[in-house]
């Protein structure tokens, strides 16, 4: 099974195991101090927000505008890294992607 490298709200490290074919928000939010996912992935809330390790960013496309959007208005929002976890499917190729839980806000 490929793997998520995650460092969790508390600054933990895990890694787990990835789910294909569903989001990874899916993959997160069973993590102790992983992402609240309160709108269960509906892209409406943030809650599933974390960041992207630079060098696997690029490789996963561009924001949506309402993913955007929701982004921009957090305090803790960082343009190169930010992502919803509920809008990027989780697949083969993100075997051993890095990522960090942000902040609650």
């Amino acid at each position: 099974m490929p793997k998520i490298h995650v460092i969790d709200s508390e600054g933990k490290e895990h890694t787990v195991e990835g789910q294909l074919g569903l989001s990874l928000m899916e993959s997160l939010r069973d993590l102790d101090n992983g992402v609240l996912a309160l709108c269960g992935g509906m892209c409406s809330c943030a809650t599933c927000h974390c960041y992207i390790e630079e060098s696997w960013a690029s490789k996963l496309g561009e924001r949506e505008d309402d993913e955007q959007e929701l982004l921009e208005d957090l305090d803790s929002f960082r343009e190169d890294q930010s992502r919803l976890s509920c809008q990027i499917e989780f697949s083969e190729e993100m075997d051993g992607i890095r990522v960090e839980i942000a902040p609650d806000e």
